[in-house]
């Protein structure tokens, strides 16, 4: 009878010392190279938000309560460097580079395989380029492509063990939908992408540039790219909502300073429309008070309802900059950034 207690006892024991699954999630690590500025990590889904303190080193440790399972996004004092995937439950440990905060994450511990793997997923899918590249392809080209992506996914899945059922799920259907859509979507855009192809020849350096004609120049009048002929013309297509655009205009400024008086000629095109502000009228206003609240200088024009120079110089995201030569021809379609040095190297080889 002793006998029975004692292993009764033992097993109470043994039992009690087993870790079991908490019902909040342990999150620490460490972010090299931050800033004494860096102080808060932010986590942020639809149903959660927590702002982590970081340490002057760049550790932190916190306890959170993620009640559903799912996507976060990661930020530093608000700028967006990452995301990740928590469930109650997970013990984890995050070690990462604040400049390559996405491509030098590592987790470990208690839930580390799932992020991990979808880190690695999402980077899969960024080393195929741009999908909408793909519509260029013949239709056999194409599907060939598609199976091979599929493939690579597939094999990436089979690499990582013990990977979040409900991540696994999430992604697989993620990633049949988007598979579905890129076939199903392809008689449509492979006639489109052959005629951004076309356009495409056309943007190249020593073409003669698009134009635009008549455009709202804030000092008075309308302006048209013929108009700026003699001198080298450095475009910059923005908006007032742009906070990449606004983020630009500080090195802009000293730039058009620089040059004020050399063989060149700095322009800004906003392209504020009725979506953004209300209503055309309304577009207009924003843009006449933002570049007099920011003094902006250099050339101001508005595009309004005229997008045809930006369709033609196949504009798709800004800010966008593009650098054009005294006789009106393309010099770079899509040419540095102002605060890129790489910006004024080009310049100098111009003998600007």
């Amino acid at each position: 009878m002793k006998k029975i207690t004692l292993l009764l006892a033992v097993l109470t024991l043994l039992s009690s010392c087993k870790k079991e699954p908490t019902n909040y999630v342990n999150f620490s690590g460490k972010i090299n190279n931050i800033s004494p500025t860096d102080s808060i990590l932010s986590l942020l889904s639809n149903t959660f938000k927590k702002d982590i303190v970081l340490n002057n080193d760049g550790t932190f440790n916190d306890t959170l309560d993620v009640k559903t399972a799912g996507y976060h996004t990661l930020s530093i004092n608000g700028k967006n460097v990452g995301f990740t995937f928590l469930r109650n439950g997970f013990d984890l440990k995050l070690t990462t580079e604040k400049n390559t905060f996405f491509e030098s994450s590592i987790y470990t511990g208690n839930g580390s395989n799932s992020i991990n793997y979808l880190l690695s997923q999402f980077k899969l899918g960024r080393s195929f380029g741009d999908p909408r590249a793909m519509f260029s392809l013949e239709k056999e080209a194409f599907l060939k492509k598609i199976n091979s992506m599929r493939s690579s996914f597939d094999s990436l899945k089979k690499s990582y063990t013990d990977i979040d059922t409900m991540l696994v799920r999430t992604n697989d259907k993620r990633n049949s939908d988007f598979f579905t859509m890129l076939e199903k979507s392809f008689d449509q855009q492979h006639a489109v992408a052959k005629q951004q192809d076309i356009t495409k020849n056309k943007l190249t350096k020593g073409k003669p540039s698009p134009k635009f004609k008549n455009y709202i120049n804030y000092k008075g009048g309308k302006t048209s790219l013929d108009a700026l002929k003699g001198k080298y013309v450095y475009i910059d297509v923005w908006a007032t909502w742009c906070n990449p655009c606004i983020a630009e205009i500080p090195s802009l400024k000293i730039l058009e300073k620089k040059y004020r008086n050399k063989n060149i000629r700095f322009v800004s095109i906003s392209i504020d429309d009725q979506k953004s502000a209300g209503s055309w009228d309304k577009a207009k206003a924003k843009w006449r008070k933002m570049v007099k609240d920011k003094n902006l200088t250099g050339t101001q024009l508005y595009a309004g309802k005229d997008i045809e120079f930006m369709k033609d110089y196949l504009v798709t995201g800004i800010p966008r900059f593009i650098l054009i030569d005294p006789n009106g021809n393309i010099v770079n379609p899509n040419a540095p950034r102002p605060s890129n040095p790489a910006l004024e190297n080009l310049f100098k080889e111009l003998g600007i």
